[in-house]
């Protein structure tokens, strides 16, 4: 290696050396001819050849020094931060496994809350956070100061438009008051329980029924998610689409929101000049988005144009949110919603109701066979109540609604799957002004506040240290189910934000679960891949292949004598 020394000695060399051929050159030119202009080059290469050593030792120091400093980082951000890219190299890593287990991992080394820094040509940063006290801040203390922000609406405006899922402040407090008004409503749970019955007994029993006569292998997650979207549609749009049914058919209106909802997640992840460039020239993920698009308005805007056609001639009104709002008046008798906006409204509740009770149950499949006992316990919970009915057969058992509300074991079992396994794994908001989370965090305005609800399930400090294991009893307190706090358990979010449709989804997982139950054992294929998907809600990445086992009447005998089948 060369020194500056080094470097000295060999100019002074090079310099005599020179001035001596010079001088010899007046008396003998002939030695000059040869040996000056032989040795000059050499002597030049030389010194060029430690120049370019010297800078690449300059360039590999700097390197260095830049690795080790990003490293160190680490220590305080738990993530390198890396020039120009800053933390987006482990974004990547984490994105190729399991992303709502690494950001657990974070999540756990930095006590629940840390900065992500994007790279600097994008506005991927973000405060990141899995502590309760933080979420009960930003869901209810300071609600005003942590709207869903710009950036979020800018990223689904597409899908969701001015929707409840979407809106901020008058758009969405006029939606919220609306919609919450017409979910306590009696006549709406009548219409709501009785679409379900009929969906599960005329339409999911029978499918299943059919793959068990045939002994075929379904993918489970694809049935309940047909179920109930047929029946969020029934009660979003009083519209049946029938996705649940034999053959199990593809139905456009179905096939383009589940288009559109997985081209909308995709420019979380993408720098948004990227993807506005992307849907500029209609490629990629923008153009499948843009022909989905036209797919579900075409379907909302048939449905509205019927609808005021139907109103303006009968008299009695249909009971589903679009009638509801469609029938709302401003003071002067102008229509209070456009059709766009009715049309982002359904939207937005079918996202929110197809998702959240079909995904939760496929990972309460899923984990029932991983759980057997649980299982056990949740059949001498039904055939119990059952039982108490006091009829020696029936031929069809149908739970009635006072029924499926005793259901205390089977309610902490879906709480317990949500836990682990929550629909909406990660949400969003954006700091309005300056702030401070309670756990002393700075927050300055404009900033984005991702809250991990997967994570939180993950951590020691919230549930303990069987926090990763399978256990309804953590729900339950003399035998009676007991709810958690809202920002320790945020499956159906919190504050004033808390899912309007929180009831009718328990209620919905409730009766569709016992019902399957009573009736069959739901048996994972063996080695079939289970991991979640990337996506605005945690699908099963693979779906959940499973085949069925009919229960008999001598494998009920033994809970509580029950001889209904």
């Amino acid at each position: 290696m060369t020194t500056p020394s080094s470097d000295y000695h060999f100019f002074n060399y090079y310099y005599y050396s020179s001035s001596f051929h010079h001088h010899h050159h007046l008396l003998h030119p002939t030695i000059m001819n040869t040996t000056s202009y032989d040795l000059a080059p050499a002597a030049a290469g030389f010194l060029s050849f430690f120049c370019e050593i010297q800078k690449m030792e300059i360039f590999l120091a700097a390197a260095v020094f830049v690795v080790i400093h990003c490293l160190r980082q680490r220590k305080r951000h738990s993530l390198p931060s890396w020039p120009l890219v800053g933390m987006l190299p482990s974004l990547i890593l984490g994105l190729r496994g399991n992303m709502y287990e690494w950001i657990s991992d974070v999540l756990k080394g930095q006590n629940g809350t840390f900065m992500f820094k994007g790279p600097w040509f994008t506005n991927l940063n973000c405060v990141v956070t899995s502590d309760p006290r933080n979420l009960e801040y930003l869901l209810k203390t300071k609600f005003p100061n942590f709207p869903k922000g710009d950036y979020f609406r800018a990223t689904v405006r597409d899908l969701l438009g001015d929707g409840i899922f979407s809106a901020d402040d008058e758009i969405w407090q006029r939606q919220r008051k609306t919609a919450s008004l017409e979910f306590h409503s009696a006549k709406f749970r009548r219409m709501t329980t009785d679409s379900l019955l009929e969906l599960v007994h005329a339409r999911l029993l029978p499918v299943l029924e059919d793959s068990f006569e045939k002994s075929a292998c379904i993918d489970l997650q694809d049935i309940l998610l047909r179920l109930t979207f047929d029946n969020v549609c029934m009660i979003a749009f009083g519209v049946d689409p029938g996705c649940l049914r034999p053959g199990l058919p593809e139905i456009p209106f179905a096939a383009a929101f589940e288009a559109a909802t997985e081209a909308t997640i995709s420019r979380f992840v993408t720098p948004t000049l990227v993807w506005r460039a992307m849907r500029w020239m209609g490629a990629g993920s923008e153009g499948r988005l843009k022909e989905a698009i036209k797919g579900v308005d075409g379907f909302a805007e048939e449905v509205i144009r019927e609808r005021r056609k139907e109103m303006a001639v009968e008299q009695r009104r249909r009971t589903d949110l679009l009638t509801v709002f469609m029938g709302m008046k401003e003071e002067d008798g102008r229509r209070a919603f456009s059709d766009k906006l009715l049309r982002d409204i359904c939207v937005n509740f079918i996202l929110a109701g197809r998702d959240t009770s079909s995904v939760a149950l496929s990972w309460f499949f899923w984990l029932l066979g991983q759980n057997p006992e649980v299982e056990e316990r949740i059949l001498e919970e039904i055939c119990g109540i059952v039982r108490e009915r006091n009829v020696e057969r029936e031929e069809e058992v149908v739970f009635r609604a006072e029924e499926v509300k005793k259901m205390d074991y089977l309610h902490a079992a879906l709480s317990e799957a949500l836990r682990l396994y929550p629909s909406v794994p990660v949400d969003h908001k954006e700091v309005l002004e300056d702030d401070k989370f309670p756990d002393g965090r700075i927050l300055k305005k404009g900033t984005k506040v991702v809250y991990a609800i997967y994570a939180m399930g993950r951590m020691e400090g919230i549930w303990g240290s069987d926090c990763r294991e399978f256990k309804p009893e953590r729900w339950l307190r003399d035998r009676r189910f007991m709810s958690e706090s809202a920002y320790k358990f945020t499956a159906f979010n919190g504050g004033p934000r808390l899912c309007l449709g929180k009831d009718f989804a328990y209620y919905q997982m409730k009766f569709a679960a016992a019902s399957i139950l009573l009736r069959y054992r739901v048996v994972v294929v063996d080695n079939h891949p289970v991991v979640p998907k990337m996506a605005l809600t945690m699908y099963m990445k693979y779906g959940l292949k499973v085949v069925l086992e009919k229960r008999d009447r001598n494998q009920l005998d033994k809970y509580h004598n029950f001889k209904a089948i």
